[in-house]
């Protein structure tokens, strides 16, 4: 697997003595459903893209096999606010509902130690984040905020705003294009970040 922006493996790797100890993992929501009724915002966003999603079961298959042989579980950060956390979370929902993983929900601002460990080019609080673990809690590696594919394509969508003055009726109709954009490729991001992750750990116990 090649190097991603997305995927972050061993130089990245938490400290031997990670606040996330199995204990700590075990206090995340330990469901969807948990989260959803912990959030304020954005419900109804968080609900389109769990219930648009139609994950590729191929993808979905290795990845119970890994769960089933290995103990692969997730600790999930996010928070409300955040689009792509919208599109991660429920995908992480699916991932569990489908194979049996263990996943953990924790939100970003009540848990600013465990974000310490897991920032973005060591300096930004991104999210979603997702730390993989083995049965035994041996970290496998985290992925971070989205998918290659959407980082790719994004630059294409934010052309609606570039020179486009804020606050204004042609910024609101530019960035109405932009969100418009996004649900049009939710399906190819959702789907990649499956895909990323099963890499990850096919690479993580190679």
């Amino acid at each position: 697997m090649t190097a991603t922006s997305t995927i972050i493996r061993t130089k990245a790797a938490p400290p031997a003595d990670s606040v996330v100890t199995a204990e700590r993992f075990a206090e995340g929501m330990p469901s969807y459903a948990e989260w959803m009724a912990a959030i304020e915002k954005n419900k109804d966003n968080f609900e389109r893209h769990y219930n648009e999603y139609e994950p590729d079961m191929g993808d979905m298959e290795a990845v119970k096999q890994l769960v089933q042989q290995h103990g692969v579980k997730a600790l999930v950060i996010g928070e409300d606010f955040c689009p792509d956390v919208w599109r991660g979370v429920p995908v992480m929902a699916r991932i569990s509902e489908n194979t049996g993983m263990e996943v953990r929900f924790f939100q970003r601002d009540q848990n600013k130690d465990i974000m310490a460990e897991f920032l973005k080019d060591g300096e930004f609080e991104s999210v979603p984040t997702v730390v993989l673990y083995d049965r035994d809690h041996k970290y496998l590696g985290h992925w971070i905020e989205r998918a290659d594919r959407a980082n790719a394509e994004m630059p294409e969508l934010r052309k609606h705003m570039e020179g486009v003055e804020r606050d204004t009726p042609a910024w609101e109709e530019a960035r109405a294009k932009y969100t418009a954009g996004t649900w049009e490729r939710a399906e190819g991001w959702r789907d990649a970040q499956l895909t990323e992750l099963r890499a990850l750990i096919e690479e993580a116990i190679a």
